[in-house]
């Protein structure tokens, strides 16, 4: 209903806003949006990075803040006496809908909404109370919500006074820091449910805009504030914002927006400010919503590489990249900025090879031009370990298999099954290098003490992800944080790697009965020194001999104690997930970056590097049956029909099994099934034969069996026996 009565309304606004902004900006513009720079704090926990480039170290404080953010403390300007309580405003609201006067509620919403102070005056709890703490915003919720909810359900007049107050308070004229007033005006705003509509969408730009040119002392109120909105609240928000984004980037009506030359601040303005909301978020444990709710789709279909190359040429300027903000950048799309990455490295790396060999006027030769690994099956790790150490120079090549004695040829295929082969004897428990947890269902421990094999080992899932493959691997998320510790290799060899914080979260994880006896030890309330009888002493099996270590300086003659409880508990989870198994995982590190080694890591989140190198354990046969093509056959063919209720029939085990005989792969990429453009093709031959797949090009070449039941019979027995490549 908004948008019928108020378009022409709005575009005067819009006009008259553009009027105020160009006298403004000729006396000096103090509200444009400006890349914020945060101090450096020291000796205070971190806050999630807020508007910075991802690159930048330092964070903003959540505890305390110095001297020169904290003063001055303008003072708060009196307000005036408003008593209007919910079950007032709900009375008004009901007459005015039984009556048709909507006077008393026009005169509420024109009067609250037509400045900061009437806003505050309205919904602060207590008008006499400064609230100036990070803790308690002093925003009324309940009533901020009641009065929204029933404003889209208000007539036009009463909708337009609350878009002409907003109007009026963000042309104040602003003299010096802003208040906690202002700040509490401003995180109500930004709840008004009246910006979903792209005909406000000119006010509402305004409104991020100085949001986002507050200082950061001011940003750092707000995301301890925001953090404190209900979670259907807080995701409406956040969705409010990213629908701005994708409607200004794609609007469905041109007409409705300013020309983008002259609104090129709307986009960054509303990411900052996202920003906050991300970072109010990840305080939280568990967030308030997803990380996954940060994403833009849009975002897919712009030029991701113009993106990263800006971002990656002007990193120190003013210039706006949506890779500043990498948590709205779908995993997708993160997987394409990756994929092509990899591709320029691959074909510089070529380029060079082949310069090189006609600068030494030899004759070239494609085999150059790959990394070629050629292993026997019979020796399938120590073959695969000996050519991956012998050509390291070349890991950043194009990766070609060979299985000795077997005339496939690769194309793809064959590179999935050494793969999913050698992953699969690396981490049996035989083997010796990993341990695999039962209780947590993931590998861990990294107990061997060849760290020359645990650098392959990295190298191997660097390759993986290098050449867009996905592994049957199941590391603890704290793994891949440790990963991106730091995301980029410092350059000076004697910075610590793979070193992170860690939490009882994260042991719980890999030992879930160690850490729930560690947590029992937290709220035992009783006297630990007396009943647990335990030191700063630990002690681990290695090979089967029990070794000793102190977490700290003499630790075997401090005794835990109901004071020191939680450092002994943060420090034998720091030993556990750190210092035990420090050279090893350093090892892995550096293999891992020797082939991965990018600066788009820097746009991972730890789960978005675990997806990039498993994929997705979930089989959804019905979405692969949406997207398979087919040659030779239609979908409605009685064989195809035949063959889709035999495969949503089987076992989650044999699904995979087929999976992994038409694909090479049991695990689901990134972007789901339909990613693997599946096709099946009919195959002229007797139906006496198998079925017969090409994994380079996820084929499943399918005879047009007589019956369901034979369809069966011969499918089963071809997937239960696909290992190995042949010709026909």
């Amino acid at each position: 209903g908004l948008e019928r009565g108020a378009k022409n309304q709005f575009s005067t606004f819009s006009n008259f806003i553009t009027t105020i902004n160009q006298k403004k900006e000729g006396i000096g513009n103090r509200n444009s949006p400006t890349q914020l720079v945060i101090p450096n704090i020291k000796n205070v926990r971190d806050l999630p990075s807020i508007c910075l480039d991802v690159r930048q170290k330092q964070r903003i404080s959540i505890d305390t803040l110095p001297q020169e953010l904290k003063a001055p403390i303008p003072p708060e300007p009196s307000l005036p006496i408003r008593t209007k309580t919910v079950k007032e405003f709900q009375d008004d609201v009901e007459k005015a809908k039984s009556s048709g006067d909507w006077k008393a509620v026009h005169d509420f919403y024109s009067t609250t909404f037509d400045s900061f102070l009437e806003i505050n005056a309205a919904f602060k709890k207590d008008t006499n109370s400064p609230f100036n703490t990070i803790e308690d915003s002093g925003i009324n919720a309940k009533f901020v919500n009641v009065v929204y909810d029933a404003l889209l359900n208000t007539p036009q007049d009463v909708q337009k006074s609350v878009l002409k107050g907003i109007i009026n308070g963000l042309l104040q004229e602003w003299k010096g820091p802003r208040t906690k007033d202002d700040l509490r005006a401003y995180c109500i705003l930004l709840q008004n449910p009246q910006f979903s509509n792209t005909s406000t969408y000119v006010i509402y730009a305004h409104l991020l805009r100085q949001i986002a040119a507050l200082t950061e002392a001011d940003h750092h109120f707000l995301v301890h504030w925001s953090k404190k909105i209900s979670q259907r609240r807080f995701k409406e928000l956040v969705d409010r914002l990213l629908q701005f984004i994708s409607l200004r980037l794609f609007p469905a009506k041109p007409e409705e927006f300013p020309p983008m030359v002259k609104c090129t601040w709307w986009i960054p303005s509303a990411t900052k400010v996202l920003a906050l909301f991300n970072a109010a978020n990840s305080l939280i444990s568990p967030p308030v919503i997803s990380y996954t709710d940060f994403y833009n789709s849009t975002l897919d279909h712009i030029d991701l590489m113009e993106e990263y190359h800006n971002w990656q040429c002007y990193a120190n300027s003013h210039r706006f990249s949506f890779c500043q903000y990498p948590f709205i950048i779908s995993i997708a799309a993160k997987k394409v900025i990756i994929q092509r990455d990899s591709e320029q490295q691959m074909i510089s790396i070529a380029r060079q090879s082949l310069v090189d060999k006609v600068s030494r006027r030899q004759k070239p030769d494609m085999n150059m031009l790959f990394l070629n690994v050629k292993v026997r099956r019979t020796h399938l790790v120590s073959d695969s370990l000996d050519e991956l150490a012998r050509k390291r120079a070349d890991l950043k090549k194009k990766l070609k298999v060979t299985f000795v004695g077997e005339a496939g040829l690769d194309m793809g295929g064959l590179t999935k099954e050494w793969f999913l082969l050698l992953i699969r004897q690396i981490f049996h428990p035989d083997y010796g290098m990993f341990t695999y947890h039962k209780d947590s269902h993931c590998h861990c421990s990294f107990k061997c003490d060849n760290y020359s094999e645990f650098r392959l080992v990295g190298a191997l899932m660097g390759l993986a992800v290098y050449n867009s493959i996905t592994l049957d691997i199941r590391f603890p998320p704290c793994c891949y944080k440790k990963l991106l510790s730091p995301p980029i290799v410092p350059c000076d060899h004697n910075t610590l790697v793979g070193i992170c914080d860690v939490t009882l979260d994260d042991l719980f994880q890999i030992m879930p009965e160690l850490a729930h006896g560690l947590s029992e030890l937290l709220s035992y309330e009783g006297n630990v020194e007396e009943d647990f009888y335990s030191t700063f002493q630990v002690f681990q099996e290695e090979f089967g001999v029990i070794k000793s270590y102190n977490l700290k300086p003499n630790g075997d003659k401090i005794p835990v104690t109901n004071q020191n409880r939680k450092e002994y508990v943060q420090l034998y989870v720091d030993f556990l997930l750190n210092k035990s198994i420090y050279k090893q995982f350093a090892a892995f590190y550096y293999g891992f970056h020797s082939v991965c080694a990018s600066y788009a890591l820097l746009l991972l989140r730890p789960e978005e590097v675990e997806i990039l190198v498993c994929g997705s354990p979930e089989l959804d046969m019905s979405a692969l049956q949406r997207s398979t093509q087919y040659d030779g056959y239609q979908k409605t063919d009685l064989t195809i029909r035949y063959f889709w209720d035999v495969v949503l029939a089987f076992s989650l085990d044999l699904q995979k099994k087929l999976l992994h005989f038409a694909t090479g792969s049991d695990r689901v990429p990134v972007g789901g099934m339909a990613d693997l453009n599946f096709k099946i093709s009919k195959s002229e031959t007797s139906t006496n034969w198998l079925p017969v797949a090409h994994t380079c090009f996820n084929q499943l070449c399918l005879p047009p069996y007589k019956n369901k039941k034979e369809l069966k019979q011969k499918l089963i027995i071809g997937i239960s026996n696909a290992e190995g490549f042949g010709l026909e």
